[in-house]
């Protein structure tokens, strides 16, 4: 009995292992043809075709265009708070914590999907869909924000409006989804470590004149 319990056990991690893979597999053909056709235009159909499966298939690993959405975006931001919440634990100066936000975040818009947009798209979701989602991604707000007031405290970023700047930087990082190409001339760490560091820059104290002699 024991050894028929745990063979059933192995095989069903191994079976939600496989419809894990699958599920991801199907996302990210999803994400090129939200990127392709644009939200709204594209259907289940599409999403099958691109991912190579029938469309009866395909409502067996999503029951349709709004649980991708809320798929991709719950993933995407349960990344972005354990980003933060890291650099949020670590020790060290903040610009080099917020930096690190920063790339990842680049990275979880560009790497993940492939460009996708779709993350973007939360109003496209019912309300009830839409709710856990905008809670989730106040919070991750809230924490870049907290680092970013770390900072402003101990004197490495210049004064100013912590809520204004932080919502400034999340909508650069935001925006790469909409104009990154994977052909493009650079990789997505070239973009994440260019804007992570030009973010971060942009916040820094100007250093004190040394009194004169």
């Amino acid at each position: 009995m024991l050894n028929r319990s745990s063979n059933e056990a192995l095989s069903s991690e191994r079976v939600q292992r496989r419809n894990e893979s699958r599920r991801l597999e199907i996302l990210r053909a999803a994400a090129r043809v939200f990127r392709r056709l644009g939200l709204s235009a594209t259907g289940m159909r599409e999403i099958a075709e691109e991912a190579d499966v029938s469309p009866g298939n395909l409502y067996h690993y999503f029951s349709g265009k709004d649980e991708i959405l809320l798929f991709c975006q719950e993933r995407t931001i349960e990344r972005l708070l354990a980003a933060v919440g890291e650099a949020r634990a670590a020790s060290g100066a903040c610009a080099g914590r917020l930096r690190s936000v920063m790339s990842a975040h680049v990275h979880c818009m560009l790497d993940e999907l492939e460009g996708a947009t779709a993350h973007l798209e939360v109003e496209a979701l019912p309300e009830q869909m839409r709710r856990g989602v905008i809670e989730k991604r106040d919070a991750y707000e809230r924490a870049v924000r907290g680092l970013v007031a770390e900072g402003m405290k101990r004197g490495e970023f210049a004064q100013t409006d912590p809520a204004v700047v932080t919502r400034a930087m999340l909508g650069a990082v935001n925006w790469t989804a909409r104009w990154y190409r994977p052909e493009g001339p650079q990789s997505a760490g070239e973009i994440a470590g260019a804007l992570s560091d030009y973010l971060v820059r942009g916040l820094m104290s100007a250093p004190r004149p040394r009194a004169a002699k």
